[in-house]
């Protein structure tokens, strides 16, 4: 896991930190290939059912324990890490994520649409945050959070009306049944909220505040449940194994390695296991152990990239990045159009001593941002790249796309400026240059005027 502000680097998840922490709590993005991969087999046969373009959905992970997932800014779906940990299988996953695509295709956030349809990621998460801690009587801890997102000031476009919460679940429903998935287990997660009504507003999980629950939507569910002829459809092998390895990682990168070995003891020799453990000896730094297990998941499952590039990341931080690129080229040639796993590969190659890797680590990087123009980390290990090259002008155009991701608009703009200089006229990126400083000159002046 990958802390923006330091101490402990694992690439495989890359956590984002957006924000300062806010009564010693802080919220964070989770950029994880197989874990997002994993959420988008479960979605797509939903988002298609619904009639939504599969790839034009974009799902956000947060990391926070508490049980949430909304709906913001078009058909951005976000969902907390707390919730996929405490789901007990894949159809209680897919169960909120047609609720939530039900929002969607409800338009039940048209009137927050203009502020929202351009909006960063952060941003939302920004002010949605600020509004539950407003909900939850923390006022001025959700007023600081609202803050960092002030362009989306909107009110409390979460607060969906019954009408919607159960137009969302008859939406969802019809989708479950086009699909052949039983709504059992959107069922089983709302009757794990459904006590939570009577309680305080604050020691209720955000779900319930932004989602009204209630006994009566949850009545219909169960009254679908007994009469729709999917009920009994038995989950996709698939997708049995893909949430139980999902489940297993995300409670061994943000778990104490004493919390993994208890859930995951070494007499439980199933696959999920013994991938947790593999994490958790790495955040122990026991790299024998660590490599001893996932070359032995290797072993079994030589094509799965997901293996490779946990193994590379193995390497790398224990100090060969080297010997990690071998992995992480495997990993990126079995799925070759995963910028995650290309940015991981590209850390290897500029990360070793030698100029050795640093021509195919720019071409690899060029690949990785034409992936994902929107990730910060590509941008950067491209500019590191070019600048070990001696390519100044690229370096100081690529680190511009950076800034510009960050909100840094004035050290884009001087670094946009610096490239147009460096740059021979008329070329792609020169006319690039010329066009991001202009931009980020625009966006700083805004920023000022507010």
């Amino acid at each position: 896991m990958r802390y923006i502000i330091g101490v402990l680097l694992l690439p495989i998840l890359t956590l984002l930190i957006l924000w300062k922490p806010v009564q010693a709590r802080s919220f964070s993005f989770i950029r994880d290939a197989e874990i997002e991969d994993t959420i988008r087999l479960f979605g797509a046969p939903l988002f298609a059912a619904a009639g939504l373009e599969p790839s034009a959905v974009q799902v956000y992970l947060i990391n926070d324990p508490s049980l949430n997932a909304f709906v913001a800014g078009g058909q951005k779906i976000f969902i907390n890490t707390g919730l996929l940990i405490a789901s007990d299988n894949a159809n209680q996953v897919i169960g909120v994520i047609a609720h939530e695509t039900g929002h969607i295709t409800g338009g039940h956030l048209a009137r927050s649409q203009d502020a929202l349809r351009d909006a960063s990621a952060q941003s939302i998460v920004a002010f949605v945050l600020g509004a539950a801690a407003a909900v939850a009587g923390q006022a001025g801890a959700g007023g600081a959070i609202v803050a960092g997102g002030a362009q989306i000031a909107q009110r409390s476009f979460l607060r969906y009306s019954r009408i919607q919460e159960s137009s969302a679940d008859q939406a969802a429903l019809t989708m479950l049944d086009q699909t052949g998935q039983s709504a059992k287990g959107m069922l089983a997660f709302f009757d794990k909220l459904g006590d939570q009504e009577a309680l305080l507003t604050a020691s209720q999980d955000p779900y319930v505040r932004t989602h009204p629950l209630t006994r009566d939507r949850i009545d219909t569910i169960r009254a679908h449940v007994a009469r729709s002829t999917r009920s009994n459809a038995v989950e996709r092998p698939e997708f049995v194994e893909r949430h139980s390895r999902m489940r297993a990682k995300l409670i061994a990168f943000l778990s104490a390695p004493t919390t993994t070995f208890r859930i995951y003891p070494v007499k439980d020799n199933s696959l999920s296991s013994r991938y947790a453990r593999s994490i958790a000896r790495h955040k122990k730094q026991e790299t024998d152990q660590a490599l001893a297990l996932i070359e032995g998941l290797l072993a079994e499952h030589p094509l799965d990239p997901y293996f490779h590039e946990f193994h590379g990341q193995i390497l790398f931080e224990s100090g060969n990045a080297e010997a990690a690129i071998a992995p992480y080229e495997r990993a990126v040639a079995l799925l070759p159009d995963e910028a995650l796993l290309r940015i991981g590969l590209g850390q290897a190659q500029v990360s070793v001593e030698s100029d050795r890797y640093l021509e195919t680590a720019v071409e690899n990087m060029r690949r990785a941002v034409q992936l994902a123009p929107d990730n910060a980390s590509a941008w950067r290990w491209l500019g590191m790249a070019h600048g070990r090259l001696g390519n100044t002008g690229l370096a100081s155009l690529a680190t511009a796309e950076r800034y510009m991701l960050t909100g840094d608009f004035r050290d884009a703009a001087g670094l946009a400026a610096r490239a147009e200089r460096d740059l021979t006229k008329g070329t792609p990126g020169w006319l690039r240059a010329q066009d991001l400083k202009i931009a980020a000159e625009r966006a700083e002046q805004r920023r000022k005027d507010k």
